[in-house]
């Protein structure tokens, strides 16, 4: 059990998770695969874009030497459809249907668009063009992207747009940088598996669903998942090997300082022991160390104070894994509901906020209490009320961190 604590600062336990370095790795996949993956190399145009001239309309290709004296009646020698090309030049007054993206002619200046073209009673060849176009509507070769051209830089999160780019140009592998491998232990005997009857003195497990899902949503891969009793042989045992395989394990549970909490025993004889203890509520017992150079992330077993203790230490560290930063964006807003309680430690609360034309304003979204969970699927931000003797007045100014996904 860890008997002595040494409590610090938000900022500094945020700060402290910062500096850890990280085993950066990359992998070459799949681009069908490569959905919010981040690119570790720079992608490059192989050839011009477009490689051809394209119709950017549906209408008739003439020559410059052609265009004048409109209305005038010109020949149809071709009908090329997206995906075909003209074989020779056009003559004189002669001229080709064609559909938008198609080949255009290599001497053709312009493509009237169709609205601006009649036909001509029985006669299948000829085409009456009623006036001219003030721009070609022809996208010329390389008018996007010139050979050698970035496509999507390093760093970028790819998403359907950039997969779409990467498929225009027929590549089919990218080098990405490798998602942070993630073990997660919940701990608890109290704890129960969803397929067992509802019992006296136990809970179903809550927390490991939500740790698993924000993870992945973070970027983070869960390679392991456990739900053990409150056995400190089975813990250092699971421990050992989650350490050994992983790049980050996440506890929950067994930190505080009661006689089953023997996460706090691990932390005591880690390689670096980061932080025991945070000046905070809920969560203060959210500990932090690394053993054998993995990150072991130990959470609060009670669902608010897990929830805010993965935003503020956790998902930061998954996105780094990936050159990303943290999608949780920490500003200032003003608190518009009273909050009377006061703390030696700051309170961080689950709130949700208002886009006004003032400015962000936020306010308290329900319980505040560690153990509460029925607030967690409504909750859009965080909120710090700093420690004081006195109540917070209304109309702070406090520090806010508006969450991802919600």
């Amino acid at each position: 059990m860890l008997t002595k604590r040494y409590p610090i600062s938000i900022n500094e336990a945020q700060e402290k998770v910062n500096q850890i370095k990280l085993p950066i790795k990359t992998e070459t996949i799949p681009v069908k695969q490569a959905n919010h993956r981040v690119l570790a190399k720079t992608v490059t145009s192989p050839y011009a874009y477009p490689h051809f001239r394209r119709s950017g309309v549906d209408g008739f290709a003439i020559r410059a030497e052609d265009d004048h004296d409109f209305p005038k009646v010109f020949k149809v020698v071709g009908n090329i459809p997206a995906g075909a090309t003209f074989d020779g030049p056009l003559g004189e007054n002669e001229t080709a249907r064609i559909m938008t993206g198609a080949f255009v002619p290599e001497n053709a200046a312009k493509v009237i668009m169709l609205e601006k073209t009649s036909e001509i009673a029985n006669d299948p060849d000829h085409v009456k063009m009623q006036n001219t176009e003030k721009h070609s509507n022809i996208s010329e070769i390389g008018t996007e992207f010139a050979e050698g051209d970035e496509l999507i830089a390093a760093d970028s999160e790819l998403n359907p747009g950039g997969l779409a780019i990467l498929a225009a140009f027929g590549i089919r592998e990218v080098t990405v940088y490798k998602r942070p491998t993630v073990a997660i232990i919940t701990t608890g005997s109290e704890l129960m598996q969803p397929d067992e009857p509802l019992q006296a003195g136990k809970i179903y497990n809550s927390n490991g669903p939500m740790i698993k899902n924000l993870v992945a949503e973070s970027g983070g891969q869960v390679t392991s998942y456990e739900q053990l009793i409150d056995d400190s042989g089975l813990l250092k045992k699971s421990l050992q090997k989650a350490i050994a395989e992983n790049d980050i394990v996440i506890t929950d549970g067994a930190v505080s300082v009661g006689d089953f909490d023997f996460v706090g025993d691990a932390a005591r004889s880690a390689d670096e022991l980061l932080f025991n203890k945070i000046k905070m509520r809920p969560g203060s017992v959210t500990t932090a160390f690394v053993e054998n150079h993995t990150l072991v992330m130990a959470l609060s077993g009670n669902p608010g104070a897990c929830f805010t203790g993965f935003y503020l230490y956790v998902e930061p560290v998954l996105r780094r894994f990936v050159h990303q930063k943290t999608r949780v964006r920490q500003t200032k807003a003003v608190l518009v509901a009273p909050y009377h309680k006061t703390n030696n430690f700051d309170r961080v609360l689950r709130s949700q906020f208002q886009i006004t034309a003032a400015g962000l304003k936020v306010f308290p979204n329900g319980s505040d209490q560690s153990g509460a969970l029925g607030n967690l699927q409504t909750t859009t931000c965080l909120v710090k009320i700093p420690h004081s003797t006195e109540p917070i007045a209304l109309n702070t100014e406090v520090t806010t961190w508006l969450l991802p996904f919600k």
